[in-house]
């Protein structure tokens, strides 16, 4: 419509659609900003993608998952084996802390440079460092270097999940994810009946550090079939100005309150000076970051997402379902070894109950949601049912190995309801 066109029609529409004067002034009060797009990508492919695209865009996407949920367990049962080959079972679960940090660390930087730079630049950079990470610990000659090697491990770890889940938000809508909660769920499944009993193997009948040479083959044939795939994805990044300040203090921030809770209560008193010291810096950290958010033009990690009556609780139901789920499958191959007298590979036969169970709630969950409307009411009952199975599990010890199996099958298959 030319300019002409769109004077006359103003001139001659009705009066009625014209502002009030009390409207006009509140508008003119709001601040404008002009900007410029002229770099930025098209915001949708030029076809929609059809059903055969999306699935293969998918299949592609859960080889990488897979490889860092592998990580997850996989680890676990061969702790023990690592601490009596280095002779240090004290500092052992910093093998598991050093990926947890840097992986928790670094997850929404990840997600935040995949909006700048894109999707491809980043599971590249991401798996990468992972396949980096893996070849240091293989080749550690001693546990400070295989901390080291977990730490750099988890820096590409903690980008390869957001950004697979980011590109899959990209390809399939909210309410359609739980149509391919299937292939969600045997990656899991694989990932957790596979990652105990390989990581027992390796550890008992080659030798632990097949463990991390194995993410090698994986990490290329994510890479090979992700790559040519990644040209159909729709594109959303925009290039802008890096707030690198909001992701260091972020990431401080998350450092701090990871030590508080690794340390707490174990080599650290709660009350003593170096646990109040860090908790005041995380205190200190987390409020310089809000400041810092609320203030910056293009923040980080913009604070509106987490607002509102939703996202803040999912966030913390999320948080804390991983958490009794890593929690249980770092703890238990120590506990089975301890007191029940399991070999490494059948503490990995007795991890499957945490791993893979969880996902058969998971799946029931992520098909339901596309028919039944309350859908949270399915996690509501079934995190409840878990902390009642918990709380029989903390109560009733010392149990058969059967019964324990059992009553932890059932609080993982609760658990798994959270997860969609």
């Amino acid at each position: 419509m030319s300019m002409s066109e769109r004077q006359s029609r103003t001139s001659a529409g009705p009066t009625h659609h014209l502002l009030s004067d009390e409207a006009a002034a509140e508008l003119s009060s709001i601040p404008t900003e002009v900007i410029n797009l002229g770099d930025a990508p098209p915001l949708a492919p030029a076809g929609a993608l059809t059903q055969g695209e999306v699935r293969a865009i998918l299949l592609s996407l859960l080889l990488a998952m897979f490889l860092a949920a592998l990580d997850q367990t996989i680890v676990a049962t061969a702790l023990p084996t690592i601490g009596r080959q280095f002779g240090d079972v004290e500092n052992l679960s910093w093998v598991i802390t050093a990926y947890l940090l840097s992986s928790t660390a670094v997850a929404p930087v990840f997600g935040s440079l995949a909006d700048i730079y894109g999707r491809r630049v980043m599971i590249i950079v991401s798996l990468s460092l992972f396949v980096a990470g893996s070849v240091m610990c293989a080749l550690a000659p001693s546990l400070l270097v295989l901390i080291l090697g977990r730490a750099l491990q988890g820096l590409g770890g903690g980008g390869i999940m957001p950004i697979v889940q980011t590109v899959i938000s990209d390809v399939v809508s909210p309410r359609e994810r739980g149509q391919y909660q299937a292939y969600f769920s045997g990656v899991w499944v694989s990932a957790g009946i596979g990652g105990p009993i390989l990581g027992g193997f390796f550890a008992e009948h080659l030798h632990w550090s097949m463990i991390f040479w194995i993410n090698l083959p994986l990490a290329i044939g994510a890479l090979a079939l992700l790559l040519p795939k990644m040209a159909k994805i729709p594109v959303y990044h925009r290039r802008r100005k890096v707030d690198w300040l909001g992701g260091v203090l972020l990431m401080a921030a998350a450092m701090a309150v990871m030590l508080v809770l690794t340390w707490g209560g174990n080599r650290f008193a709660w009350l003593s000076p170096t646990i109040l010291a860090l908790s005041g810096a995380a205190v200190l950290l987390a409020v310089s970051f809000v400041w810092h958010a609320l203030r910056a033009r293009e923040p980080f990690l913009p604070l509106q997402l987490m607002s509102g009556t939703v996202v803040p609780w999912a966030m913390a139901g999320g948080a804390f379902t991983m958490g009794a789920m890593i929690a249980l499958t770092v703890h238990m191959p120590l506990y089975y070894e301890a007191v029940y007298h399991l070999t490494a590979s059948q503490s990995g036969l007795a991890l499957i109950p945490i791993a893979a169970i969880s996902v058969f709630g998971a799946a029931f969950t992520g098909r339901a949601m596309v028919h039944v409307e309350r859908y949270k009411r399915i996690a509501i009952i079934g995190t409840g049912f878990a902390a009642l199975m918990a709380a029989a599990i903390a109560v009733l010890t010392l149990l058969p190995l059967w019964l324990f199996l059992t009553l932890l099958s059932l609080c993982s298959l609760g658990l798994g309801t959270v997860f969609p």
